[in-house]
């Protein structure tokens, strides 16, 4: 017999096989010897109530073999695509460009990627350095090379963007590269830094083995553009790739926006977030979001949180929480300062940390004109210019004590942090823009009031968080995904205004192959 159910159980059954097994046992009126295995389908958290307990889907094997082969993955076939394929250019080789080119791979279509940056191994030197010597390589860096931004900022496939495509697909084909089967499970995936790049690598040996091709530091500094249609790219080495290209930049090129401009294809400014990223030691999160002094136990995972709230017309949020993980310097390119948070497999640092930033409309920003597509990306520059001013023009990143920053006083030391390059104390209060300061005091006051313990000391504000999103949205046809006005570009993901996050851009990155495959297979 093979029996799925629907459990609701105590952590130390949930996280334990045997316990798990005996409860299942105990659910069905069989002896325990009877079930063969039992495989958890699907797992969530519920914090609600005083006493933590885990919701579970899962499939028991009674009196029946557990199979070899995990009946929750279904893994994609790729094949080998035949020598006169027609070929297409895709840029950049985040989770967008590296799931759009599997995509055009099934679709019989061969992938040309080209990447500025380097492998995702070897970009762990240059990241090293950013903190140790204060070095930024601006091809090499957090945001740009194979794996792109997503690649050190602790996997996350957690998303709301389900009617745009199949998470479950995606999720499956990062675990048919290596990925755990745990994020085919839980409620809230996560692969971890520490993980993702041999899943990368692995997504790449597809590419390859399957006939694509693959360029590292070959940074796209022009398209070609004959009779109103894009019909490739050149390069910083010299090299022309020829097809129809899927731009999948991510949302830190801004020379891309920049070259964008100047050939007069059509751009526009988007609104972004702006804020800090706020670090609390990860046991007192654990004690907040448990309920319990003792924190989260022996069983459950590092505690999360999710916060917003409206202040002044504009949210006040949460973003990119990690649990267990490390605040990094993300900066990409020389005289910038940007805060991000990353997270290992196993969450285990000791602090929390998340980024907590404003909403910023175009029309907020002074000198505001309708017609200016890169205005949010030039006040992006100049606060991170500013942050990295106060810095001392260093990557030793300005930072303030919570409640001080809401009290609006300066904090004359600082508790331990993970940040690497190491912090200094900053008035962030003073000069964070005011639209921004002020409103992130009223939420963290808010957020305060909701948790207790929350706005606390304890924790630190650190400056600045600016790369939340793209600053700039390429317009494209709703339904054939290609440029408003340019035929044969295909803008894709964060970098084009259309995702945020890993799986809504790996999402966007296949829907911009499907459309691109439709016009030349």
């Amino acid at each position: 017999m093979i029996k799925e159910l629907q459990m609701r159980v105590l952590p130390r059954v949930a996280y334990v096989e045997e316990n798990l097994r005996k409860e299942v046992a105990l659910d069905l009126g069989v002896d325990e010897s009877r079930v063969n295995g039992v495989v958890v389908a699907k797992r969530s958290i519920d914090a609600r109530q005083r006493t933590v307990m885990i919701n579970l889907r899962v499939v028991a094997y009674v009196d029946e073999p557990r199979p070899d082969v995990s009946p929750i993955a279904h893994p994609v076939d790729y094949k080998p695509l035949p020598a006169n394929a027609p070929q297409a250019v895709v840029v950049g080789m985040g989770p967008g460009g590296l799931f759009a080119a599997l995509r055009l791979i099934e679709l019989g279509v061969r992938p040309v990627v080209v990447e500025r940056g380097k492998p995702v191994k070897e970009r762990m030197a240059d990241i090293a350095r950013i903190s140790r010597e204060g070095v930024v390589d601006p091809e090499s860096n957090y945001c740009f090379g194979e794996g792109g931004a997503g690649a050190y900022s602790d996997g996350k496939l957690y998303t709301r963007s389900k009617k745009r495509g199949s998470v479950d697909r995606i999720l499956n084909i990062f675990h048919q590269h290596g990925a755990s089967q745990d994020i085919l499970v839980d409620a809230h995936p996560h692969i971890g830094s520490d993980k993702l790049p041999r899943v990368i690598e692995a997504m790449r040996g597809t590419i390859l083995r399957c006939g694509g091709e693959v360029h590292f530091g070959t940074r796209v500094t022009s398209l070609i553009v004959e009779n109103g249609t894009v019909a490739g790219v050149e390069c910083s080495t010299g090299e022309r790739f020829d097809g129809h290209v899927i731009l999948a930049t991510g949302h830190s090129a801004r020379d891309v926006y920049e070259m964008l401009s100047r050939q007069q294809i059509r751009i526009e400014a988007k609104g972004i977030a702006v804020g800090v990223r706020l670090e609390h030691p990860q046991r007192l999160i654990d004690m907040i979001q448990y309920h319990s002094k003792d924190g989260r136990g022996k069983y459950l995972p590092a505690a999360e949180y999710s916060f917003v709230t409206q202040v002044d017309g504009r949210g006040v949020y949460s973003f990119c929480m990690c649990p267990g993980g490390v605040v990094v310097p993300a900066a990409s390119g020389p005289g910038q300062l940007v805060v991000n948070g990353m997270s290992a497999s196993g969450r285990n640092s000791r602090w929390a940390n998340s980024g907590m930033v404003v909403e910023v409309h175009p029309e907020d920003l002074p000198g505001y004109a309708p017609d200016d597509a890169l205005c949010v990306m030039h006040f992006q520059q100049q606060l991170e210019r500013r942050c990295y001013e106060a810095a001392g023009c260093t990557q030793r990143a300005g930072a303030q004590r919570m409640v001080d920053f809401v009290k609006g006083c300066a904090s004359v030391d600082l508790p331990p942090s993970s940040y690497p390059a190491g912090l200094q104390p900053s008035r962030l209060d003073v000069w964070l823009p005011a639209f921004i300061g002020n409103r992130l005091r009223k939420g963290f006051r808010a957020f305060g009031n909701s948790a207790r313990g929350f706005l606390t000391n304890d924790a630190i504000v650190i400056g600045v968080e600016t790369r939340t999103s793209s600053p700039v949205r390429i317009p494209r046809d709703a339904a054939a995904m290609h440029h408003i006005v340019v035929q044969g570009l295909y803008p894709c993901g964060e970098g084009a205004g259309y995702a945020g996050g890993i799986v809504s851009a790996a999402i966007d990155g296949e829907r911009c192959a499907e459309a691109l495959a439709a016009t030349v297979v």
